[in-house]
């Protein structure tokens, strides 16, 4: 990570998000090296739906609006701000981008490279291992969500429901 945050803001900006709240400051430590520091401008497609999922996202500041173009036109499916994840579907399946990530401020990320974070798996990093669990959670929360409100009613096609909309909120 390049250096125009001081390290021991981001372990705790990261130990105050969600998707990292359950991690130490050592387990912090491997994964801090491997984020990637992304400026963004409003109106910025960080990504769209086909792009390679070679990364996952936490929101440093800023929003981010994650979208999704079906047959009854763009349907946004959140907009995230800072401690927002987004991103990480196509990171864990393989598979491109199913949604839009656009900035609608201008802001700063902290981008997760896939390579590095599949690096880290393979080296049985324990960090990186509980987030894979705490995705997972998320995921099925998210889930869960959309079969109480009735998401899920009339649609086609499950994964594009479901890939690349938040993590957290």
């Amino acid at each position: 990570m390049r250096a125009e945050i001081p390290l021991d803001e981001v372990i705790h900006f990261l130990l105050d998000t969600p998707m990292f709240e359950h991690l130490n400051e050592d387990e912090l430590s491997t994964l801090v090296h491997v984020l990637e520091l992304q400026q963004f401008q409003e109106g910025d497609a960080l990504f769209r739906a086909g792009d390679p999922g070679d990364a996952w996202f936490v929101i440093y500041q800023g929003v981010v609006e994650i979208s999704h173009f079906g047959v009854e036109g763009t349907r946004v499916l959140t907009r995230l701000g800072p401690r927002g994840c987004f991103g990480e579907m196509a990171v864990l399946d393989g598979d491109t981008r199913s949604a839009k990530a656009k900035a609608t401020s201008e802001g700063t990320l902290f981008r997760v490279p896939k390579a590095s974070f599949n690096r880290l798996l393979r080296e049985g990093d324990l960090a990186a291992y509980k987030l894979v669990h705490r995705m997972a959670l998320l995921l099925a929360a998210r889930i869960r969500s959309m079969n109480a409100d009735g998401a899920f009613a009339g649609a086609e096609s499950l994964p594009i429901l479901l890939d690349d909309g938040p993590t957290d909120h």
